[in-house]
């Protein structure tokens, strides 16, 4: 009886010894621009995520077009979406995203938020240029952007996006959430969007920005429980569950209308997660899916719906371009004598 009471006690200590896996869910310093040069020879797109939409695009496009057809996660391609109260043109132009040199950090992402200056509440939501994929295989980017897929495990092996580029995988509960930022004693509250396997979106609140300087907000999750003889235990199928995940959504900043409204300056570093993991690394006698190929199917099915989406809207957004105005001002009107 004693030998399984100490049995029992070394099960619990090293289920408890999993818990707690820390990850980087984005580091934005990572997404520097660094391929992709536009007229000036600057780049414009970052190479570790860039993304061609040109398959999804059509047949009624030029190979031309097709080949401008990418983008990326570099810091200056991110969306600042206002409160459709506060979407004036002067506010939507004012509200963007740029490279920010940090002495500590490399580059950062810097944000500038213009906010009615009008007493009313407001809020802006930072997110990126597309919905990150969570099955995009490694892959070969070449300078202009070119995507070959890399050799391995293809769309069941690691996703593109991991390891600070937007997702983390084998995510059970979330114990622990921070975000580093840069405070410039702004009243307004921070919360991180994350979003999970089955596409729901939670938007948890981090904290206010009204301090100077680098500083870490954390969010510890009330519902952990830490005690495993507290906790529910079930027993799940092991295959052929895909693994779960989580994707990072965006920010989400609101303004309170007692406090100054107008321009909102912010910086951000990364954003991290401690979680559990879903499942237990193990070694299996049997290879299941190399028999069966589910999760192959099932994971090809979602990228390629991830893949219509995503190219869809950059294909609307593209034609917009296209339709857009260039001329600064108008053409002289010829005199008599010309």
């Amino acid at each position: 009886m004693k030998r399984m009471f100490i049995l029992v006690a070394i099960a619990l200590f090293i289920v408890g010894s999993l818990f707690a896996e820390e990850a980087i869910l984005i580091d934005f310093s990572k997404l520097t621009a660094d391929i992709v040069a536009n007229q000036d020879n600057q780049p414009t797109q970052n190479r570790a995520t860039a993304m061609d939409y040109a398959n999804v695009a059509g047949g009624s496009f030029t190979t031309e077009q097709k080949t401008v057809m990418k983008t990326s996660l570099a810091i200056t391609n991110w969306d600042v979406v206002l409160a459709s109260s506060s979407r004036t043109v002067g506010n939507q132009v004012n509200s963007y995203t740029l490279e920010a040199p940090s002495k500590q950090w490399g580059t950062v992402m810097g944000v500038r938020i213009h906010f009615p200056v009008e007493n009313w509440n407001s809020w802006a939501i930072i997110k990126p240029p597309f919905d990150i994929p969570a099955f995009e295989p490694r892959a070969e980017v070449d300078d202009d952007g070119n995507i070959q897929e890399a050799e391995g495990d293809g769309i069941t092996g690691p996703s593109r996006f991991e390891e600070g580029y937007g997702v983390v995988k084998n995510v059970g509960t979330i114990k622990s959430i921070a975000v580093n930022a840069y405070g410039l004693n702004f009243p307004h509250s921070l919360s991180a969007i994350l979003i999970d396997a089955q596409g729901n979106s939670q938007t948890v609140f981090m904290g206010y920005l009204n301090y100077d300087g680098w500083g870490e907000l954390r969010w510890d999750n009330p519902g952990y429980i830490t005690e495993v003889r507290n906790r529910e235990l079930r027993l799940y199928p092991l295959y052929p569950q895909s693994t779960p995940f989580v994707k990072f959504g965006g920010f989400f900043i609101q303004r309170d209308g007692a406090k100054d409204g107008g321009d909102f300056i912010g910086y951000f570093k990364d954003v991290k997660i401690i979680y559990d993991k879903a499942v237990l690394d193990t070694e299996r006698d049997i290879d299941d899916e190399s028999l069966w190929n589910i999760i192959k199917e099932r994971e090809t099915a979602k990228k390629v719906w991830e893949m219509e989406r995503f190219g869809h809207e950059q294909v609307l957004r593209y034609l917009e371009s296209q339709k857009q105005a260039t001329e600064n001002t108008f053409t002289p009107t010829p005199t008599n004598n010309e």
